[in-house]
Order: structure tokens, then C-alpha cells, then sequence
């Protein structure tokens, strides 16, 4: 297993948080905005989330030989209050990535360790994703399953970009 830190991302991290998650994203399909217009945005949108004391979104980073080698995003969501015991928060984990040539080494076990310990250490109830095929074992290993209930609408499905 290769040595990695697992640490939180700071503002610091954001260019190269945005340049990971275009050449994620774009891997998948066409791109509809430029490379550059994509990585200014993603930069400015996360330095600020992840400058925020009080921002839903946390990211941790997977630091290998001095670089950022993965990473997974997570936002916390607020519940309404509930009178019954019943923990008020949800978390959406999301952006889970760990440089290729690095895949299957244990990295992304780091990085979900640190996202449900927090999770666990802040009173979250659930956590919901939306894995990948290859990302399904990863985790199955974690907890996850597929609920009887939770529904999902897709409204747009990526194809207009707002």
C-alpha cells in the first residue's frame, strides 16, 4: 500500500482540486465548456467552500510523494427538526477520486475512513452517494447499500449546463 497523508483540503488545494475534477469529468463524456473557463470557476467555487468555517462541504485530500493523489468531497445537510431520536443531519459524499496508477492501493479507504469519522463524530444519520461501477465494492465494503427508500428524480441529467 503506498504511503498517503489523508488530511483536509484548505483554499490552497483548489486549482489543483479543479484540475483533477475536469480531467475526471471530462474522461466521461464531451466537454461543453472549455478547459481554463471550467478551472477558474471550479477554483473560485471551491477556495470558497472550503474557506467557510461554517460550510456544508468538507474535502479531504490523499497527499502521495508530496502531491495531491485523490481526494472525496462531502456536504452535510441539514434535517428539520425532528421530535423523535433521530439524528438531524444527512451527508452526500461525492467526487471520489484517486490518481489512476494509484487505484486499488487503499487510498480511497483513506479517504472514506476520514469522511465517516466525521460523519460519525457529528451527528450524521445517513450518507448517500451515487457510485460508479468500479466504485461499488469500495462501498459495499463501507455499509452502503441500496435502499428501499430513498427516491431519486433526475430532472436534467447533464445535458444542459445552466
Amino acid at each position: 500500500m503506498p504511503d498517503a497523508l489523508i488530511r483536509l483540503a484548505t483554499p490552497a488545494d483548489a486549482a489543483t482540486l479543479a484540475r483533477m475534477r475536469y480531467a475526471f469529468r471530462a474522461s466521461l463524456g464531451a466537454a461543453v465548456e472549455d478547459e481554463a473557463t471550467f478551472i477558474d470557476r471550479a477554483t473560485s467555487w471551491m477556495a470558497e467552500r472550503l474557506a467557510g468555517h461554517d460550510s456544508p462541504w468538507r474535502c479531504w485530500v490523499a497527499v502521495h510523494d508530496g502531491a495531491i493523489a485523490g481526494h472525496l468531497w462531502l456536504q452535510t445537510i441539514e434535517k428539520i427538526p425532528n421530535p423523535v431520536v433521530e439524528l438531524e443531519r444527512h451527508a452526500y459524499i461525492t467526487n471520489v477520486f484517486v490518481a489512476e496508477a494509484l487505484r486499488g492501493a487503499g487510498i480511497g479507504q483513506k479517504l472514506m475512513d476520514a469522511a465517516l469519522t466525521f460523519c460519525r463524530e457529528n451527528g450524521v444519520d445517513s450518507v448517500i452517494l451515487w457510485p460508479t461501477s468500479r466504485s461499488r465494492t469500495l462501498y459495499a465494503h463501507n455499509g452502503f447499500a441500496v435502499p428501499d427508500d430513498l427516491m431519486q428524480a433526475n430532472l436534467d441529467n447533464g445535458r444542459n449546463l445552466h
